[in-house]
């Protein structure tokens, strides 16, 4: 492979002094992995390299076997090689998708193991955590994956608690969320390798608002999400996201947060069009959803997990809200009939 695959011709420049070999990056491809993270993380480099007319980065992408894949949206990528021993400088980051648990092998948490041992920086990217904890290297570690998963990794890892921010740097392991979170997370280490202003004009060229900060959240705020700045109702409502397993009684809840039961349900109907209580079932029946489709969980351990009595009440509540009930729902999307 030539120098100029890695540097492409624009008209967009940016004068830098740098004589020192490139930084590799190699992106390992799991199965159903999220083609806009993948793309996310690869173009800061390609732009970096573009605007400034210099081979400051390399990447290439790896499947286990060599053979294509295919992302969750049915786009298959040709790799450029199969697995294979990383210099120590190399940086290696697993890129996942939908269905995250299983994605990876044996033989690929092998390697992941090995790249580590020797000193390689390895990252995740989107759903890559699941595969990170697989290996063990995530234990005492700050990280995050998707905030769509990471309930369900929690089901799987008790003793792993990711965070939601946009990503995350601990010494040489970084992961993301998923879409352009992994954006933010290069344009950070670029900014780290070659400066503020080289980073500021890498994302411009990706017309692309950076966030200001690793700790920024995933998720848009609740202010924005409910239409309200009323601290009350916020506070509520991450009582509940945080109570999903143990529901609390919503007397106890507005007790909490110094506010009259009455003055609770009133803020509910105004800004979020239900009652409280109908607000807490149905972000309890949603994690239920997420988990039928997430995990292997007995839909017993389901229930218990979004604090339903018995697995004949959540049966109740999900078939209320998706029309089918759980034993239906599960089997058929297992086999996407």
């Amino acid at each position: 492979m030539t120098q100029d695959r890695f540097i492409a011709k624009g008209a967009a420049s940016f004068n830098i002094s740098y004589d020192a070999p490139p930084k590799d990056f190699y992106f390992l491809l799991l199965p159903k992995l999220t083609m806009l993270a993948f793309s996310a993380a690869v173009e800061p480099l390609r732009i970096a390299n573009q605007v400034t007319k210099k081979n400051l980065y390399r990447w290439y992408t790896m499947t286990e076997d060599g053979e294509p894949i295919s992302c969750s949206n049915g786009v298959r990528i040709i790799p450029d090689m199969a697995l294979e021993p990383l210099p120590a400088s190399a940086n290696a980051f697993v890129c996942a998708g939908v269905e995250p648990r299983d994605a990876a092998s044996d033989v690929t948490l092998n390697w992941l193991r090995r790249q580590r041992a020797f000193g390689s920086t390895v990252g995740g990217i989107c759903t890559g955590a699941f595969a990170l904890a697989e290996t063990g290297m995530l234990k005492n570690r700050r990280f995050t994956l998707h905030w769509e998963n990471q309930p369900a990794f929690q089901e799987y890892y008790p003793d792993l608690e990711p965070t939601p921010n946009l990503y995350e740097v601990d010494d040489k392991l970084l992961t993301c969320g998923g879409g352009s979170a992994a954006t933010d997370m290069m344009l950070g280490l670029i900014e780290a390798d070659h400066g503020k202003d080289l980073a500021i004009i890498v994302a411009d060229m990706c017309i692309h608002g950076r966030s200001g900060s690793q700790q920024a959240p995933q998720k848009s705020v609740f202010s924005v999400a409910i239409g309200s700045r009323n601290q009350r109702l916020i506070n509520a409502i991450q009582i509940m996201q945080a109570n999903i397993e143990d529901p609390m009684e919503i007397s106890e809840l507005s007790e909490q947060i110094d506010i009259s039961r009455r003055q609770l349900e009133r803020l509910f109907k105004t800004y979020v069009g239900m009652s409280p209580n109908q607000y807490y079932l149905d972000l309890r029946v949603a994690r239920a959803h997420a988990l039928l489709i997430e995990t292997n969980l007995a839909i017993s351990e389901i229930a218990v997990a979004t604090g339903f009595g018995s697995t004949t009440q959540l049966a109740a509540k999900f078939r209320k809200k998706f029309g089918v009930s759980p034993q239906l729902f599960r089997k058929s999307w297992s086999t996407g009939s």
